[in-house]
């Protein structure tokens, strides 16, 4: 198998790295080293067994694209992984955030159509693009937040409303990947995905909350609780997200033309405060987060019904949310020099 992976220097493109070397596969990883910490994932990555080349690119140019693809022709799988991550930078940086992912998606599926038809196109798109769902009941129930009327959570069927230019640019994409199945047949699959943690993850307080807590609490430094804590998100450890991909590489043709949610479901759910004090029972001593108002495009709360893959791909999460942060406290302090050196 030969697997094209776009962010490969990243949290997930990482992991996916790994798991396809450690099981003798080719692996090209194509990144643009623009985000803290690629350089450090690029350098550990090329220190592992198996065959890994790495591919200076940048998704919005397509003649990066092009070329790299000219050179694998031969490749089975794409997982595309790479793009701008966070709700706050889009509303920043909107033009960016819009050639990252809408572009950079449209960009990858023309080179998958030109040069390597027959492979597998796997889109890591959002929770965010169902938007703010103000149609839907909220309702707090033991200091938490919690649907009122759908408690196994939201099905892929639900109206997109992007509400931030990350939901639009996301969005953009999640269709793009969708369409170019009905139009042009390749296999593609979209998976709108939750909250993934895990190890290697340089959390900031912007993007990667479960690993922000975490290692912020570990290296002291302050941490800010947006809004008042209550808001639930049902979270995924990084390996289940791989082993998704996996499950939908191995079932594609159950698999293509589809749109699946993928996250921990209600079996997995984490507030805010139900984090922090978690980590303080790890950590032995309390956390005093300051307060801020409400993010711009910040849910109340978010549960993914993965009803669809579990039945069609025959998949579910293995790892429950307090394990999963253990496993990531047990990565993180012993890694403090690295983190203190990626986020300063």
């Amino acid at each position: 198998m030969k697997v094209i992976i776009t962010g490969v220097a990243g949290f997930i493109g990482g992991h996916a790295a790994r798991r396809f070397l450690a099981q003798g596969a080719t692996v090209i990883g194509i990144d643009n080293l623009s985000r803290r910490g690629n350089a450090e994932n690029l350098e550990e990555l090329r220190q592992l067994p198996g065959d890994f080349t790495f591919a200076f690119g940048d998704i919005r140019n397509i003649n990066d694209i092009l070329r790299i693809f000219a050179a694998h022709e031969d490749a089975n799988v794409v997982i595309h992984l790479a793009g701008q991550v966070a709700v706050t930078t889009s509303v920043t940086n909107p033009r960016m955030d819009f050639e990252a992912n809408a572009l950079g998606t449209f960009n990858l599926l023309e080179a998958t159509r030109q040069h390597c038809p027959g492979a597998t196109f796997l889109y890591s798109s959002t929770n965010k693009v169902y938007g703010g769902m103000e149609q839907v009941v909220i309702v707090e129930r033991d200091g938490r937040y919690a649907y009122r009327d759908i408690p196994e959570g939201m099905v892929e069927e639900t109206p997109l409303d992007f509400h931030s230019p990350y939901g639009c640019s996301k969005g953009a994409g999640d269709q793009y990947v969708r369409d170019y199945a009905r139009i042009y047949g390749l296999k593609t699959v979209v998976f709108r995905q939750s909250c993934i943690y895990g190890t290697h993850q340089f959390g900031i307080e912007d993007q990667g909350w479960v690993a922000w807590f975490t290692i912020a609490t570990i290296l002291g430094k302050p941490i800010t609780l947006y809004g008042d804590g209550k808001q639930v998100r049902d979270v995924l450890w990084v390996d289940d997200l791989i082993d998704l991909y996996q499950a939908a590489i191995e079932k594609i043709d159950i698999a293509a033309g589809k749109v699946y949610n993928a996250g921990g479901g209600l079996a997995n759910t984490m507030s805010l405060r139900e984090l922090l004090a978690f980590l303080e029972e790890l950590a032995g001593h309390p956390i005093c987060p300051a307060q801020a108002d409400w993010r711009p495009g910040d849910q109340k709360v978010f549960v993914a019904d993965c009803t669809r893959v579990r039945t069609e791909l025959g998949w579910s999460p293995k790892v429950a949310p307090k394990e999963g942060v253990q496993r990531l406290w047990s990565w993180t302090n012993p890694n403090r020099a690295l983190l203190e050196k990626v986020l300063g």
